[in-house]
C-alpha cells in the first residue's frame, strides 16, 4: 500500500485531500501540531467508512518534533510514497513592508519555508525508497513575482510583506529541489489550491473546499512520468493551470 503523509491536515483543504487519498487506497498520515486535534480529525474520516489513516504529531517547526515523525513512519512502513507540505500561517495582517514588525515575519518563515525544509530533508531518505515519489508545496498565487507585478492580475493588491514573501521563497526552493532529483523518480511541484473559504482567511474566497482539495490531491498522484519543478494554479486558467513564477 502507498502511504502519504500531509502536514497540517486535521482541518480545511489537508483534510479533504487526506480524505482523496485514502480514497484511492493510501494509507494517510495526518500531520497535526496539536495530537488531539489529527486525532479528531481521523475519527472522523473513520465514521465516513474510511480506515486507512493515522494522526501523527507533527509540528514543522520543532526539529525533535519532525524527527519523532519520521523515526515512527520508518519503524512501521518504511518508505514514504507521498509528501504533501500542506501546514502554513498567514501571521497577523495587515502586513506592510513599510512597518511589518520583523518578529512577525520570521513566525511566517519559520512555518512556510523552514518548516517545509526541515520536513522535506527529514523525509527525504524515507522517500527515495519509492518507486515513485512526490512532493508537493501547498504554496500560494499570492507567492508568484510575475503576477504580482501585472496590474490587471486579479488579487495584484493583495500585498503581504510576510506571507506572500513566504510562498514566494517556497517556490524558489521547489525550483531548487526539483532540479536537484531531477535524475531520481521524485517528483516536485508547488501547487496553490487557490483562493479558497476556509478559517485560514475567514471563509472568504470563491473555491469550495473539496475542490480546491481535490486540486492538490491531482498533482500528489501523478506518476514517475508526471511533471516536476512546475507551479500549478487552481486560480490560474491558462496553460493548464500552469502558473508563471
Amino acid at each position: 500500500m502507498k502511504t502519504a503523509l500531509i502536514t497540517g491536515a486535521n482541518k480545511s483543504i489537508g483534510f479533504e485531500t487526506a480524505r482523496i487519498l485514502a480514497q484511492k487506497g493510501y494509507f494517510v498520515y495526518i500531520g497535526s501540531r496539536d495530537i488531539g486535534k489529527g486525532e479528531e480529525a481521523v475519527n472522523q474520516l473513520k465514521a465516513d467508512g474510511l480506515t486507512t489513516l493515522q494522526a501523527i504529531q507533527l509540528d514543522v517547526t520543532n526539529l525533535d518534533s519532525i524527527t519523532a515523525a519520521q523515526q515512527f513512519i520508518n519503524d512501521k512502513d518504511g518508505k514514504l510514497d507521498v509528501l504533501i507540505n500542506n501546514a502554513g500561517i498567514s501571521g497577523a495582517l495587515p502586513q506592510s513592508a513599510e512597518s511589518i514588525d520583523v518578529a512577525i515575519v520570521r513566525e511566517v518563515f519559520d512555518t512556510n519555508f523552514f518548516g517545509v525544509i526541515q520536513v522535506t530533508q527529514a523525509f527525504l531518505p524515507l522517500l527515495r525508497k519509492s518507486e515513485t515519489a512526490v512532493i508537493v508545496n501547498v504554496t500560494s498565487g499570492l507567492g508568484s513575482l510575475t503576477l504580482h507585478s501585472d496590474p490587471s492580475w486579479p488579487y495584484y493588491n493583495f500585498k503581504s510583506a510576510a506571507y506572500g514573501t513566504s510562498k514566494s521563497a517556497l517556490n524558489s526552493y521547489t525550483i531548487v529541489l526539483a532540479y536537484e532529483l531531477r535524475d531520481t523518480p521524485i517528483r516536485v511541484n508547488a501547487v496553490d489550491p487557490g483562493y479558497t473559504a476556509t478559517d485560514f482567511n475567514h471563509h472568504q474566497g470563491p473555491l469550495k473546499v473539496e475542490d480546491s482539495a481535490a486540486f492538490v490531491a491531482q498533482y500528489a498522484l501523478i506518476g514517475a512520468d508526471g511533471p516536476t519543478g512546475k507551479f500549478f494554479s487552481h486560480d490560474y486558467q491558462s496553460n493548464n493551470h500552469e502558473s508563471p513564477w
